[in-house]
């Protein structure tokens, strides 16, 4: 049987959909959006000290930049913000307002990967880009649904993605910028797997939305651990922290009835635990 742990709330927001948390290693700061309201949030766990920024339109996800300020990908490209400014960078936009972006990580050579998904969960509607340091886009997997939960093993030879509705979390072999040669590495049968994060040791962890839990696999795809949330809109989750030994996790409150909003007060906060491994530090967009 898995081990369990409980997680903690530590910011008490009621977001709609919070997502994308990250720690910046530079700030001492956490980061996450909320997508669909265009917000990106920081919080600094030293000082309870907030930031906040609106962007005007989704944000499916924040990401840090080697050369200062941070990338978003947002609902129909990617723009980078930087002293309160936000400047466009790529456009995507192939079917006229009808995707956004779902999720999106820096890969170990600093490029990025996002996915897009239809407002409307459209079958096969989105698909997962990679942003290069040039700001060209290229298409890496199309007819994708529902993109999430992109992260690296340890020696980036292996790449770990879902596409939510699957039930499946699936290990790619990973070349060149490119995820080759899928398998199966996880299955979810109470939930659907969202964000990822690869431990220092090759745990991989795994938000599962609708669950309230996170689970840890060992790199056989064994679990390991469970961590229970209260809240069970689990969206992603990221390590940070100065040793990057807390385990901090973003909840949604949409797709919860009134009555699921009453019984999970604390739903749409960051929560947080402490599991006794240590992640890796977020990689930096090259462009």
């Amino acid at each position: 049987m898995p081990r369990r742990l409980a997680a903690d709330l530590v910011v008490p927001d009621r977001l709609h959909l919070a997502e994308s948390p990250l720690w910046d290693d530079r700030a001492g700061v956490l980061r996450w959006v909320d997508i669909l309201s265009g917000h990106v949030h920081g919080w600094d766990p030293r000082t309870g000290e907030r930031t906040f920024f609106a962007a005007g339109l989704p944000v499916g996800a924040v990401l840090l930049r080697a050369a200062g300020g941070l990338l978003l990908a947002v609902a129909d490209g990617f723009a980078v913000l930087d002293g309160g400014r936000l400047t466009r960078i790529a456009d995507l936009d192939p079917a006229g307002g009808l995707l956004r972006m779902n999720d999106a990580v820096c890969d170990p050579q600093g490029r990025v990967f996002a996915g897009t998904m239809a407002y409307s969960h459209e079958p096969g509607g989105g698909s997962l880009y990679r942003l290069d340091a040039d700001h060209s886009v290229h298409t890496v997997l199309p007819a994708v649904t529902i993109s999430n939960g992109l992260d690296w093993s340890p020696d980036g030879a292996t790449a770990y993605y879902a596409d939510s509705p699957t039930r499946e979390l699936r290990a790619y072999r990973y070349q060149d910028g490119r995820l080759l040669d899928p398998e199966p590495f996880a299955a979810f049968t109470d939930g659907v797997p969202d964000g990822v994060a690869v431990d220092a040791e090759g745990g991989v962890w795994v938000a599962v939305a609708f669950a309230g839990e996170i689970h840890r696999y060992l790199p056989d795809g064994t679990l390991d651990l469970v961590v229970d949330v209260p809240a069970t809109m689990t969206t992603s989750c990221a390590f940070g922290g100065p040793d990057l030994d807390t385990l901090y996790i973003t909840t949604a409150t949409e797709n919860l009835s009134p009555a699921d909003l009453a019984a999970q007060p604390t739903a749409g906060g960051i929560f947080a635990c402490v599991p006794g491994v240590r992640g890796r530090a977020a990689g930096r967009f090259a462009g």
